[in-house]
């Protein structure tokens, strides 16, 4: 599911192509891209919750955190997100990419995919597609976007 999502983001979102509407089309699109068709369909129903995420009002964990809270992780979060994970999303939210409230957008993002592996490549392609689908995230967009593809690049020349 994480590869489809990661496909669609590259080949749409991060390249300016417009989004086909019509999903049936995207689905097939994906099946001749070699994607199973059960994965398809997890990947856009992850994609369509997503952006669900951006009415703050229907979302009770979006209500507002005080600026001085801490973030307990519970037992199955740490089950996905191992110490690196979690510490990631910390300095993020230090250094102010991530706000409380896109946190825990990625968060719930993060504990809907259905994967056995996940790693803090993953998180970091969950959090530029959460940063995304927010509006008034650029700046915050842009610098994870940074810090993705340096980190990528600085891996090929050691």
């Amino acid at each position: 599911m994480m590869d489809i999502l990661m496909y669609l983001f590259e080949t749409y979102i991060h390249s300016d192509i417009e989004l086909m509407v019509d999903q049936d089309e995207l689905a097939d699109e994906l099946s001749r891209a070699g994607f199973y068709q059960e994965d398809i369909y997890k990947a856009l129903n992850w994609l369509e919750k997503l952006a669900l995420l951006q009415d703050a009002d229907k979302i009770p964990y979006l209500s507002g955190s005080a600026l001085t809270s801490v973030r307990i992780f519970t037992q199955k979060e740490m089950y996905r997100l191992d110490v690196e994970s979690c510490g990631f999303l910390i300095f993020l939210e230090q250094i102010s990419v991530l706000t409380p409230e896109t946190r825990e957008m990625v968060i719930d993002r993060v504990m809907e995919l259905e994967t056995q592996e996940f790693v803090l490549e993953d998180l970091k392609w969950v959090i530029l597609m959460v940063l995304f689908n927010v509006p008034g995230n650029e700046r915050a967009y842009d610098q994870m976007e940074e810090l993705l593809y340096s980190a990528t690049e600085d891996e090929y020349l050691h």
